[in-house]
C-alpha cells in the first residue's frame, strides 16, 4: 500500500466509544451516530474486538452492511479473542458485553479474529488490519514476550495477506510509540500503515516527533492517528489517554485554552489540524456516541486557523518546534 490510503478531509470515525466506553450508550443512539457519520460523508471507519467485546463491531456491522462495501474502508484490529464464556467487566468497557477476551497473537489467532470480526461486521474483508494493543501499557513486561509472539504469527500472517491482495494493509494499533518504531525496523515484517492513539497530538507529541514520525516516512509506513485529543482531557474532559485526568494535564490544558482565546480559536479544530498536518498521518480518526458531534469535526478540518495561534503555542514551549503546523 505504501502510503497510498487516500481519505476525504483526512477524517475517519472511530469506533471505541460506540463499544460502551465509560458509559452505556444506548443502541438507538449508536446507530443514529453511526448514520451520521455516513451521511456526513465519513467513508473510512475503524474499530476492534476489544471495544465493548465486539460489540463495536456489531454495532457497526448494523450500519455499514447496507451499504455497498466498495463505497468505504473499513480497519479492525487482531490480537485479542472474544469467548462465548462471561465475566463481570470493569474498567474502559465496564458497560460492555461480558464475554471474556483472550489476548493472542499467534497465526491461528490472527486469522480468527479476522474471520470472528467479518461475522460481527456482517462484511467479506477488512482493508486494513492492527495489531492491537501490543503494548507496555496494556502488557506490561510481558510485552516484549507477546511481541516476539506476534512477529512468528501476526505480522508474518498479515504480510502474506496484504501480499496476496486480501488486505491493503497492516501495522500497530497501539498507545505508546515504541512498539511502532521496532516494527518498523524488522526486516522480516514489513507493516505499512500503523494507528498511533494519543501520541501525536497538541498535548503529546514529542516523543512522537523524535522517531516515530521520521521513521514512518523513512520506511514508508503511514500512520492514522488516534484520540487526538487524548480521550477528552483537551476538550475539558475527566480523563486523559483513558485514565483520570491529572491536576498537571488539567494546568496544560488551561494553557492551551488561553492560547485558543487570545486568538478566537476552538480547540478542537486546533487538535485535529496538528494531529493531521505531518506528512507521515493519512488519517485521524475521531470517536463519538452523540450524532451532532461528526459534523462538527468535519468543519473543526476545515476551519481557519490564525497563524500567529501556532506561533504563539510555539513561543509558549506548548508545541514543539518541531512539530508541522497546520498551514505552513
Amino acid at each position: 500500500m505504501k502510503n497510498e490510503l487516500k481519505v476525504k478531509h483526512k477524517l475517519g470515525f472511530g469506533t471505541a466509544p460506540l463499544g460502551n466506553m465509560f458509559r452505556d450508550v444506548p443502541e438507538e443512539e449508536a446507530m443514529k451516530t453511526i448514520q451520521s457519520a455516513w451521511d456526513e460523508g465519513i467513508r473510512y471507519f475503524d474499530t476492534a474486538p476489544f471495544y465493548g467485546a465486539g460489540l463495536a463491531e456489531i454495532r457497526l456491522g448494523e450500519i455499514l452492511s447496507t451499504h455497498k462495501r466498495d463505497d468505504f474502508l473499513l480497519s479492525s484490529k487482531v490480537g485479542r479473542i472474544i469467548l462465548d464464556e462471561e465475566e463481570e467487566k470493569e474498567g474502559l468497557f465496564e458497560y460492555g458485553r461480558k464475554n471474556k477476551i483472550r489476548t493472542d497473537y499467534t497465526e491461528d489467532g490472527t486469522l480468527q479474529s479476522i474471520e470472528d470480526s467479518l461475522k460481527r461486521l456482517k462484511t467479506d474483508r477488512l482493508d486494513m488490519v492492527y495489531v492491537h494493543d501490543l503494548s507496555p501499557d496494556f502488557l506490561g513486561d510481558e510485552w516484549i514476550t507477546k511481541f516476539d509472539e506476534a512477529r512468528k504469527g501476526a505480522f508474518k500472517v498479515l504480510d502474506r495477506l496484504r501480499d496476496e491482495g486480501v488486505i491493503k494493509a497492516w501495522g500497530l494499533g497501539v498507545n505508546t510509540t515504541t512498539p511502532i518504531e521496532v516494527a518498523l525496523e524488522l526486516e522480516e515484517a514489513h507493516p505499512d500503515l500503523s494507528l498511533s492513539a494519543t501520541q501525536y497530538t497538541l498535548l503529546q507529541h514529542e516523543r512522537a516527533l523524535e522517531r516515530m514520525m521520521p521513521l514512518a516516512q523513512e520506511k514508508g509506513g503511514g500512520l492514522v492517528i488516534g484520540s487526538a485529543y487524548n480521550s477528552g482531557a483537551l476538550l475539558g474532559g475527566d480523563f486523559f489517554d483513558y485514565q483520570e485526568i491529572t491536576p498537571d494535564i488539567k494546568k496544560r490544558v488551561e494553557q492551551f485554552t488561553d492560547v485558543a482565546g487570545n486568538h478566537d480559536v476552538k480547540l478542537k479544530h486546533a487538535a485535529l489540524q496538528f494531529s493531521a498536518a505531518h506528512p507521515a498521518v493519512k488519517a485521524v480518526v475521531v470517536g463519538s456516541t452523540r450524532p451532532e458531534h461528526i459534523k462538527e469535526d468535519l468543519q473543526a478540518m476545515q476551519a481557519d486557523i490564525p497563524v500567529a495561534f501556532w506561533e504563539e503555542l510555539v513561543e509558549k514551549k506548548l508545541v514543539s518546534s518541531k512539530a508541522v503546523l497546520p498551514g505552513k
